[in-house]
């Protein structure tokens, strides 16, 4: 038996698995194309195996800063009453193959820490000899500084969809970040099935588009339901379609009961 790993060798897989060559499937080609991608979608929606925690690198430019200082507007009228809107450009535009973005590292000079720093001291007076200082003490008070710093200074809010691509970042841009800086994105991104061909040989994607190929089939046969056939068969395509639905309710209760991660921080 041939190991799937294209999408073409993933077609003839599910064909055979519905009874090719021995039945005809009546389902076109082209709608087995839709269905499969129907079903990687699908997959990389809810599976955990569909998707990468990654940490991407964007590198801002000076175009970057102008644009996020730079509001646009725009003029709404009703009854004869005219107001203007403006919205801030603070947003930055990411792969559409991201689904979630769990965080932004916060930009800060926390890593550089110079002589008056309190953290430096204390690594200083406190942890000179590890092997005699109790590091606990060193633990707890780091935690009280890092939960000060989180109330009085916070964190840079974020607001990510989907759909528009749009990670916002509202902070100063003028004077926060400036042109050439890096800015860290942690996220979670699906995976290209063309690049990681592995995914074509999964056993749930594999029967779940076999059930959708099979939904199509009864789908077709519906209109010609109780035709007779060459040999005495009777086409019946509802009951087909109907049996092609359990299936695939019962595929997709299983992913989201076994499978799915808990929800990210900024799923759009």
């Amino acid at each position: 038996m041939a190991v799937p790993n294209t999408k073409a060798t993933l077609k003839e897989y599910c064909l055979r698995a519905l009874g090719k060559p021995v039945i005809d499937i009546n389902v076109d080609d082209d709608q087995v194309d839709d269905r499969i991608d129907e079903a990687v979608q699908y997959f990389c929606q809810y599976h955990t195996d569909g998707v990468e925690r990654m940490y991407l690198k964007y590198q801002v430019t000076a175009a970057d800063v102008t644009r996020m200082t730079t509001d646009s507007s725009e003029s709404v009228t009703s009854n004869s009453v005219t107001t203007a809107w403006k919205q801030g450009n603070n947003f930055l535009i990411v792969p559409s193959t991201v689904i979630s973005v769990v965080n932004v590292f916060p930009l800060s000079d926390r890593a550089n820490l110079n002589m008056f720093d309190v953290r430096y001291q204390m690594r200083l007076n406190d942890l000179y000899d590890f092997s005699s200082t109790s590091i606990v003490h060193y633990q707890m008070t780091m935690q009280h500084l890092d939960f000060l710093d989180h109330v009085l200074v916070g964190e840079k809010p974020m607001r990510f969809n989907h759909l528009s691509n749009r990670l916002y970042i509202d902070q100063d841009w003028a004077t926060d970040i400036t042109a050439g800086e890096y800015m860290i994105m942690e996220v979670y991104r699906r995976l290209d099935p063309a690049t990681y061909t592995d995914m074509y040989d999964d056993i749930y994607l594999k029967r779940y588009t076999t059930a959708l190929i099979k939904r199509q089939w009864g789908q077709n046969l519906s209109k010609f339901n109780g035709t007779a056939m060459l040999g005495g068969v009777t086409l019946n395509g509802p009951e087909l379609f109907s049996t092609a639905i359990a299936e695939q309710q019962r595929l997709e209760e299983e992913i989201r009961s076994n499978y799915e991660e808990p929800a990210h921080f900024q799923q759009g």
